[in-house]
Formats: C-alpha cells, sequence, structure tokens
C-alpha cells in the first residue's frame, strides 16, 4: 500500500515587521513574522487569546505578492509547508528554527 505524506500550511495573519528583501541572481527572496491569533475559552470559561508567531519565507514568483507592498501590520494569507533549518551559529553550537516556506502569498484587502 503506498502512504501519501502531506506537508501543507495555511496561515492568515497580520504581518509582524516589514519583509527583509534578498536578491538572490533574478530572483527575491523574502523574509518575515507572520503572527496568528487563537481565542478559546480556559478551565475557569474565561476567554482568552493565544498568539503564535511563525517565520515566513518566500520566494518571487507568478504565486506571490509584490514584496515591496508587503508591511508591517498588514494581513496577508501565506500557503506553504512547514521546513526545519538547522545551522551552526558562530559560536560553535548547533540550532534549528522551524520557517514556512511559502508557495504563495497573498495580501488581503481590509474589509469596510
Amino acid at each position: 500500500m503506498k502512504s501519501t505524506f502531506i506537508n501543507r500550511v495555511e496561515l492568515k495573519g497580520h504581518v509582524g515587521h516589514d519583509p527583509k528583501i534578498t536578491e538572490v541572481g533574478e530572483s527575491q527572496v523574502a523574509r518575515f513574522s507572520l503572527a496568528t491569533n487563537e481565542t478559546f475559552k480556559d478551565k475557569k470559561g474565561e476567554i482568552k487569546e493565544e498568539t503564535t508567531w511563525h517565520n515566513i519565507t518566500a520566494w518571487s514568483g507568478r504565486n506571490t505578492a509584490d514584496f515591496s507592498l508587503i508591511r508591517k501590520g498588514m494581513l496577508v494569507s501565506v500557503i506553504g509547508r512547514i521546513r526545519n533549518v538547522r545551522y551552526t551559529s558562530s559560536s560553535g553550537d548547533e540550532r534549528q528554527f522551524m520557517e514556512i516556506l511559502a508557495g504563495k502569498v497573498t495580501i488581503v484587502p481590509p474589509t469596510e
């Protein structure tokens, strides 16, 4: 029996800082943080809100917004996959973090 594996993430949240845009050949890479919020009731029945911050990496292309238009505080939609990044710091320590490698980034227009 063939197994099917899925690594897909869909997020909609507010941009935490203006993207850091880097030129790589003829493409651009944008890196920015994205905040998503979840509202829930705790054991006492009180409503709580939890914010989760995501590291987003997006390459320019037909499915991505013009990175120069993305600003801190904007609402954006991101579709991509989770990727674990491992590296060695300048002090020689092994480090890792998770990021969302975006395949599609869309600016969500403000509602009236």
